[in-house]
This record gives C-alpha cells, structure tokens and sequence, in this order.
C-alpha cells in the first residue's frame, strides 16, 4: 500500500484499548477458523459466540483494525447498499422487502452491543443526509418516508432553504434529511471493545499470523508461518486487503480509495457552528463527501476522487480544499491527520456472502462498497444465522448472484474511473446529483 495511505490515523491516535494479541505459534483444533481481524471477522465471530459457539479462532496478518475498520468515518447510518433497486431481480419484491426491512437495523445493534459490553466507542446520535438541489431534495423526500415506515418512534424531519442550518453549519446544501437514530462511533474503539468481549468468551485472537497456504475438506487446514488450525468451518473476512489469496471470491470485488482527514481540536463555538447537532454528514451524490466531529471537538472529513481513480500526492491538501469548499470559515484550520485506504466494491454496491463452490464449509464476506461501518453489523448477525442453525435472511443475502471482476488487477484505475463516470452520470437521473 501507498506510504502516504500508511500514514497515522485518527483512530489509531485517539484508541482506548490497549489490545495485544499473540502470533500464533501452535497447532489448533477448533470448531469455526475466521481469516481476517476486523468488523467483519470479530463481529461474525461475537454474533456465534453469543449463539455459544465459542471455539473459535480468528488470524489477522497484521493487527486488529489495521484495515478498513481502522480508516472510515466513523457514520452509523441507515441502510445496507447503494441501490436496493440493483438486487430486485434476483430476490423478488417480498425479498427486497425483506432485505430492506433489516437494513435499518445496523445501529441498533451496535447501540445494544456497547451497551451490553460497555464499550467505550464515542456513540453519538444524529446523521444529516445533505442535498443541493431540487433533484435531490426529491430522493430526500422519498427517504424521509422510507424511514419513517421502518422506524417510526425516531425523530426525522427534512429541512430546506434556511431551515438547513439547524442541521449543519453550511452553505453548501439547500435541504437535509435529519435522522437521529443514526450518528457517528469510533469505530476503532467499537472493534476492540467487540474483541475484548470476545476474550470473555474464551476466543482465540492472533495478530501478526498472515495466512500462507489453505486445504479445504471436510477438516479444513490453515497454515501460518509458526502454526496452523485445523476447524470444521472457516470464513474469509478480508475485504479490500484479501490480496489474492482466494481466487473464486477475489475476482468478485474491486478496490477503490478513499481519504480522511482530522482538523486540530476546535472551540466549542465553532463545533456548534459546523454541526449543531454533533452529528455525522454525507450528502447524497455517487461519490460522496462524509464528515463528522469527534468528542474532541475534530471535525473528520472523507471523500474520494470524483471521476478519475488516483491516490493524491499531499493528503492533507486534498482533503483541505474539499473540507473548504463546505466549510470555507474553515481555511485557518490546520490540519493534524491525514489517511486513506481501499473501498472494496461489488458490482452491484451490495455486500457479498456466501460459500465456495463444493465447500459448503467455508464461508465468506466482503464488498461493504464504501459502507462498512453500520452494514457490517447487519450482515454478519444474517452470516453467523448461515454458520450456525441456517436461517431464511442467510438464504435470501446469499442467493444474489456475485460476478466476477475481470481484469481487475491490470485495468483497476481504468475499470474504477469508468465506473466513477458511469454512476455519476446515471447518478443525474436517480436524484442523487
């Protein structure tokens, strides 16, 4: 990866747990193996922990976080893919139904999860989904009654014109959806504050075990450079960061890039002035701009590149003049963080689940496509249903088709700026620019 994406984040900086874990450095017989340390792997493995499989063992090549759970905004939004519409076909009406239905209940779970463990994660309340133009105030209007359907008790209200500064402190937006039942985490903190509780359950967590070969059977074998684990069933949790080592679900993602930044800490004026509802933000177009402040009064602020795929030489300056282009009482501002990382994206902007061809034993997860932090939380609970008793939802994710991505290694920019252009332009005529 980029040194420049490499560099210190907002959330290893600021983390509140000081987890260290082992190499493994035995040979381990257990029941579930899980390939890859974060949200993914250690929530898939919470969620059948609580269903009291605990013989588990999760492998991360590097440590817990390090990819994306460590570099995203932080949002706890509602939703689970870019385009429900996209997945129709193959799941019918009542399935879209279906899938729609347990897509708001990724902040739920995350809420019960802090506190049943007492997880000092930063949980904040309040999410502005933000629109400039009639267009898109139109998508707003049809969203603020879709989640009203689905939860009725939470406060959404839809503001325009001047009514939009009671939601976010900028000239930039003429409406904005508020929905208070969504909000923003540190997201660092929430994962190893969901692996400590996974300690509690006599889970096994190594760091620094990258995986060096695999054999599938009805024993599956993994082997690292000092140990390996033998288990009844396994599950690939590596996103955007498999590098190749499972060709079949390999080929069925591409990654994008996305980058952050983290302002010095601001007075508790200015805080109020940004977000007056210390809240999370993203406006609504194909390629979003996402922001939020932080308890210590940063505002955080993410976007990608709009058309064309690359990695800025100068992150910090990248950022600062989107950031200013919202926020331009901003520009004396200095700017202490900067970092990136993949976005691993499906075809069709929807999360991935299933099994590999003639091995109903090993499972897999992957494609959150820019939305991680809230879906996660929804489709391992549907996963860990799949590894466990099996469930109708598990059915359902797991029977949308997952095409294969050619040339994605040697055509990766061409292939992402073709798909930036394609759902920028379709992006006009969805009400989303």
């Amino acid at each position: 990866m980029n040194n420049n994406i490499e560099s210190l984040t907002y959330y290893a900086a600021t983390k509140k747990y000081d987890l260290r874990f082992p190499t493994l450095e035995e040979d381990l017989d257990v029941d579930v193996v899980i390939i890859g340390g974060g949200f993914s792997g250690i929530n898939t493995a919470l969620e059948l922990a609580e269903k009291g499989i605990t013989n588990i063992a999760i492998l991360e090549g590097r440590y817990l976080g390090y990819g994306g759970t460590g570099r995203n905004g932080g949002q706890v939004m509602a939703g689970i893919g870019h385009d429900l519409e996209k997945i129709k076909r193959h799941v019918g009406p009542a399935g879209l139904e279906t899938i729609f239905k347990i897509s708001n209940l990724g902040a739920g779970i995350i809420r019960e999860r802090i506190k049943k463990y007492a997880i000092n994660a930063d949980f904040c309340f309040g999410y502005g989904y933000l629109g400039s133009n009639a267009r898109q105030e139109k998508t707003l209007r049809s969203w603020l009654k879709e989640f009203k359907a689905v939860s009725p008790d939470e406060e959404i209200e839809l503001y325009t014109g001047s009514e939009v500064k009671q939601v976010v402190g900028s000239d930039a937006y003429t409406c904005a959806l508020k929905h208070m039942g969504g909000g923003h985490v540190h997201s660092l903190n929430l994962l190893l504050g969901e692996a400590q509780a996974l300690t509690g359950y006599g889970v096994k967590i190594f760091e620094n075990s990258s995986v060096l070969n695999v054999e599938y059977g009805s024993r599956i074998t993994v082997r690292t450079a000092m140990g390996s684990v033998r288990a009844k069933k396994m599950l690939w949790a590596c996103n955007g960061f498999l590098n190749g080592m499972e060709p079949y679900i390999y080929q069925k993602t591409i990654n994008t890039y996305a980058f952050q930044l983290a302002t010095e800490p601001l007075s508790d004026e200015l805080i109020r002035q940004i977000s007056p509802i210390r809240g999370a933000y993203s406006d609504i177009r194909p390629v979003i701009d996402y922001y939020r402040v932080t308890n210590e009064n940063r505002l955080l602020f993410g976007s990608a590149t709009r058309l064309i795929e690359y990695i800025p030489s100068d992150l910090k300056a990248w950022n600062r003049n989107l950031m200013l282009k919202v926020f331009p009482y901003l520009k004396d501002v200095k700017i202490d963080l900067a970092w990136g990382g993949p976005l691993c994206c499906s075809a069709n902007l929807f999360p991935q689940i299933g099994t590999l061809p003639q091995h109903d034993n090993v499972f897999y997860v992957q494609g959150y496509s820019g939305f991680g932090v809230t879906p996660s939380h929804i489709v391992c609970k549907v996963l860990a249903e799949g590894m466990s008793e099996g469930s109708a939802r598990y059915d359902l994710m797991s029977s949308i088709p997952h095409v294969n991505i050619f040339g994605k290694d040697k055509l990766r920019r061409v292939m992402t700026t073709a798909g930036k252009v394609w759902h920028q332009t379709s992006g006009y005529w969805k009400g989303r620019r």
